[in-house]
């Protein structure tokens, strides 16, 4: 191991593949600062940069506003976020998580309920379940693009069963079509989890419009970002909207008449503001990290024939907006680690399937329950793939990833 570290880490400084003539003592100077270059898994400063200026125009006519909570820039962003997600109805809400928890809450769901949703997934998915006090069914994913599996989906519903969760995970659409067929036939609810995916697309349908509700999450490393937290649910449905309106304000319907139990789920004007700057930027910052995608997927593709790393699979028909870029192998761990030794960020999402979180253990999953979640538990591993990430960054990642398979 601590060879191929070595001889790794020089032909990610040279770009070259490294042999017995090639130590890092022979290495020119001009080559070997590619050493020193960091490649962060995530830079916001390409991305805030070229609209600081609107930024802070932005932000400061808030305070010469004093109108903080709701106005103008909380209704402005909502209808101009419904029109780019094609939907009727947009609600600002306080983060992703909020979106899902209100979600449910309008929806009905309640204690004795069941929801499907997939485990391999970020927390908040199955956690707002369980906070409106329903059961958490979880359904294992499809292998090549780690979002539910619809087959798997029918033989988990219930007379119980009251709604299903799909999660659009890393910016990819979960297959919608057989999902909504199902759900339709069982009169079941559709929750889509798009907190990753603003901007994707299944047959020409953008996420957040196929389902009864749509819920986004702004948090600084989406691709739409606010600076802090922020959410959104959409809807088609009036009367949904409407209730969602009413619960994230306590429930209020009239100055201090409450028809139902809500939350303190409201966007903050300030976000609302930053988010309406940047929605115009997003289509570009998607096609940055499309091609950034693309870049990765042609100079590591043989190494997916040769079976020995997973590329993320864009399937025909849906457009792929890449959160993130997720890639798998057997040694993870030891890649991550070669990575980071080279300067390289990574993160793993997630170590822990949620069927195996302890705070879950109530409901009786065990290690193999679900094996296909857990396996990409396991070989997952993102890299680098943010709007503004340099070709010399982008190149260093190719290296390093190649270097590690020929050390």
């Amino acid at each position: 191991m601590e060879r191929r570290s070595q001889d790794s880490m020089d032909a990610c400084a040279t770009g070259k593949e490294s042999g017995p003539e090639r130590g890092i003592g022979s290495v020119p100077e001009a080559e070997r600062s590619d050493a020193a270059t960091v490649v962060p898994l995530l830079d916001l400063e390409p991305i805030h940069g070229p609209i600081r200026d609107r930024l802070k125009e932005a932000v400061l006519s808030i305070l010469d506003s004093n109108r903080f909570v709701g106005g103008p820039h909380v209704e402005g962003f909502e209808r101009e976020i419904a029109d780019y997600c094609g939907v009727e109805h947009a609600v600002g809400l306080s983060s992703g998580t909020d979106a899902l928890l209100i979600a449910l809450m309008a929806l009905d769901v309640r204690p004795g309920d069941e929801v499907i949703v997939p485990s391999f997934t970020f927390f908040s998915s199955a956690g707002s379940v369980h906070r409106v006090g329903a059961r958490i069914v979880f359904c294992d994913i499809d292998p090549a693009t780690c979002n539910l599996d619809p087959d798997r989906l029918e033989t988990l519903i219930t007379s119980r069963t009251k709604g299903v969760m799909p999660v659009h995970l890393f910016g990819q659409c979960a297959d919608m079509g057989p999902i909504a067929e199902v759900c339709s036939r069982h009169g079941l609810k559709i929750i889509e989890d798009a907190a990753q995916a603003i901007g994707a697309q299944y047959d020409g349908r953008m996420a957040g419009s196929m389902g009864d509700v749509g819920c986004f999450s702004f948090y600084p490393s989406k691709n739409l970002s606010a600076m802090g937290d922020a959410g959104l649910a959409t809807t088609n449905n009036g009367e949904l909207a409407e209730k969602i309106r009413f619960l994230r304000n306590h429930g209020e319907v009239g100055r201090y008449h409450h028809a139902y139990v809500g939350g303190n789920f409201r966007l903050d004007a300030i976000q609302a503001a930053v988010l309406r700057v940047k929605l115009p930027e997003l289509e570009g910052w998607h096609q940055q990290r499309r091609e950034n995608a693309a870049q990765y997927q042609e100079a590591l593709k043989d190494l997916e024939k040769d079976g020995v790393l997973g590329l993320p699979s864009e399937i025909p028909g849906r457009r792929h907006v890449f959160n993130q870029f997720v890639i798998r192998m057997d040694k993870r761990d030891e890649l991550q680690e070669h990575l980071a030794a080279n300067n390289i960020g990574t993160a793993i999402y997630y170590p822990v399937p949620l069927h195996l979180q302890q705070c879950f253990s109530y409901l009786g999953y065990k290690a193999g329950s679900l094996e296909v979640s857990e396996t990409a538990a396991r070989e997952v591993l993102a890299l680098p793939v943010f709007p503004g990430l340099r070709t010399e960054q982008r190149e260093k990642v190719i290296r390093c990833v190649r270097a590690f398979f020929k050390s």
